[in-house]
């Protein structure tokens, strides 16, 4: 990630106000970020929402995958860019911002929230699960497919490790995902893929 050049912090309405149409931006404490990928998040990322789309069609589930939606932080000048957002397709309507700029104010709205970690792990695993589980969303994974998470949030030694934070009671609960093991999601429970498909992009 690189930050944008913007020599003053911007509220999240001016932001809104500023975000072209093309690039991937993300407003943190007021400061401007430019999200970088790489090919292989991007493979990984395609996967896993090709995978969820099915899985969504085959329950028929009232579920979309918005692209570019922006899910606004409950307490801070913060709005995030998520690599995998699912929305209740119903829920829309009452999102306040959704119609004018594609933004997401309420975590009801979500049950499902997705980040590939690629370079930037702390913002994954601190700022954004804190800012998710505040505003009440479901369920959250991390995909962390190089393993580069802080030893206490996917052990020692590293390895790649899909997280699945689940809410209990206003709090995250996590369980954690390696090789072949099946990733279990409360969200889409009959989902029947392991972390290492998942890492390895199918």
């Amino acid at each position: 990630m690189i930050q944008a050049i913007i020599s003053k912090l911007m509220t999240f309405d001016d932001f809104l106000k500023w975000k072209p149409e093309n690039g991937h931006y993300e407003l943190h404490n007021g400061v401007i970020v430019e999200m970088q990928t790489t090919g292989k998040h991007e493979e990984v990322v395609e996967f896993l929402q090709t995978e969820l789309t099915l899985e969504t069609r085959r329950l028929q589930l009232s579920y979309r995958f918005p692209r570019n939606a922006l899910v606004k932080s409950p307490s801070q000048e913060t709005g995030y860019l998520p690599d995998i957002l699912v929305v209740k397709g119903d829920a829309l309507v009452l999102e306040p911002l959704w119609e004018k700029s594609s933004t997401i104010t309420q975590g009801s709205s979500i049950p499902l929230i997705i980040e590939v970690v690629s370079t930037n792990w702390r913002d994954d695993y601190a700022h954004k699960m804190i800012d998710y589980e505040a505003l009440g969303i479901p369920e959250y994974w991390i995909v962390d497919y190089l393993g580069l998470g802080g030893s206490r949030y996917i052990g020692s030694p590293k390895q790649p490790t899909l997280s699945v934070y689940q809410l209990v009671d206003g709090e995250y609960q996590i369980k954690l995902f390696r090789g072949d093991e099946r990733v279990e999601s409360l969200v889409f429970s009959e989902f029947n893929l392991t972390a290492k498909q998942i890492f390895n992009g199918g």
